[in-house]
């Protein structure tokens, strides 16, 4: 493990980045707005929801890689909205054309909509067809150890368990589930959903965690682009902190001077 922070890199799918923070490009009132608070995260990779967003399927609409170029940012596309894997299949390929045959994206299967939770069955079988296919994956799923760790052998080179709810602010609920994940994983875990403030990201990078996936925690709040620079803050102290090695957690007092040798 290093301990120096500013050599120690993400990669996901062969390629490198600085920043543990993803952040997403819904629910800001604007572009500008969209634009300044992915500046102020300082993120490398920004999911686009295809099904929703514009990146040049219209042009007669604003198209967001005017102010998230690809020369500055990796667009991770990903399927939200999808509520079955033909639907999550078909969107992965179109986002392969719109983005000049990139291969990364973020598979996420809804069950329903109210809680948002992952359809296991049809994530599953929408991985197994987009891995045939040669996509990179990068798959949001319950915090279960177990569901996580057979997404890793089906080829998936990201495992996203959820924290809490999409857009619930609550938190992460399973820290231990989330730590069982992390020591038994081989490629990057990055919690996706349910952040809430600077202290759950910082929490997750703490357990070890390669990266936080965040949207509604930055996008809803009352200052976005504040918000967007505390998460930028809280990822790397987290992250840190979980270099350098915490306490164990003790029952009782623990004197910070040692007696040994003292006057009396």
């Amino acid at each position: 493990m290093t301990t120096n922070p500013h050599s120690d890199l993400l990669s996901i799918a062969g390629k490198t980045y600085r920043s543990r923070l993803l952040t997403g490009t819904g629910k800001f009132k604007d572009l500008e707005e969209t634009r300044l608070a992915t500046e102020a995260s300082g993120t490398e990779i920004v999911t686009v929801a295809i099904r929703r967003s514009n990146i040049g399927q219209d042009a007669s609409q604003p198209n967001l890689l005017d102010v998230l170029p690809l020369s500055r940012y990796t667009i991770l596309p990903n399927t939200a909205g999808c509520f079955n894997a033909d639907d999550a299949v078909r969107t992965c390929r179109l986002a392969r054309e719109l983005l000049d045959g990139q291969t990364l994206v973020k598979l996420e299967v809804l069950a329903d909509t109210k809680t948002l939770f992952p359809d296991v069955v049809e994530t599953i079988k929408a991985t197994e067809i987009l891995v045939r296919e040669g996509f990179h994956v990068m798959v949001y799923t319950n915090d279960d150890p177990i569901l996580a760790k057979r997404f890793e052998e089906m080829g998936c080179v990201a495992v996203m368990p959820l924290a809490a709810p999409i857009g619930s602010g609550l938190g992460i609920r399973n820290p231990y589930n989330i730590l069982t994940i992390v020591e038994n994983a081989k490629v990057p875990i990055l919690v996706d959903a349910g952040v809430g403030t600077a202290s759950d990201a910082a929490i997750a990078m703490e357990l070890g965690c390669a990266g936080v996936l965040m949207n509604t925690a930055i996008a809803g709040a009352k200052n976005p682009v504040l918000m967007a620079s505390a998460m930028r803050k809280a990822i790397e102290a987290g992250r840190e902190a979980f270099l350098a090695g915490r306490i164990p957690r003790k029952r009782f007092a623990s004197a910070s001077s040692p007696l040994d040798g003292t006057f009396f």
